[in-house]
């Protein structure tokens, strides 16, 4: 069922951006950055480098947060493997040595 709802999630989502280049592809904006001037640039053309931005920020936000979060697990496991080294009985024999030979 998820498989399912899954690829008509990426359907609709595909649907929609069909929908709007198709509406929008005729419009024309301006774009001003400050340092100089764009005309007549088309709106699906800053619709969708919009989108390329807002996720290319999220990538590298999901990078650095998976970052943080590895090294903390990291930090603990080899805690976790120090207190284990100390826990260890050194002195522990086996039971069932084998015999030595005569």
């Amino acid at each position: 069922m998820s498989r399912f709802a899954g690829a008509v999630g990426v359907i609709s989502v595909l649907l929609l951006v069909l929908v709007f280049a198709r509406l929008n592809g005729g419009e024309h904006v301006t774009i001003d950055l400050g340092i100089t001037v764009f005309y007549r640039v088309p709106l699906t053309y800053v619709a969708f480098a919009g989108l390329f931005v807002g996720m290319l920020v999220m990538f590298v936000a999901g990078i650095h947060s998976d970052l943080r979060v590895r090294r903390f697990l990291r930090h603990r496991l080899e805690e976790e493997g120090r207190e284990e080294q100390k826990r260890i009985d050194r002195d522990q024999r086996d039971l069932f040595q084998p015999e030595p030979d005569a």
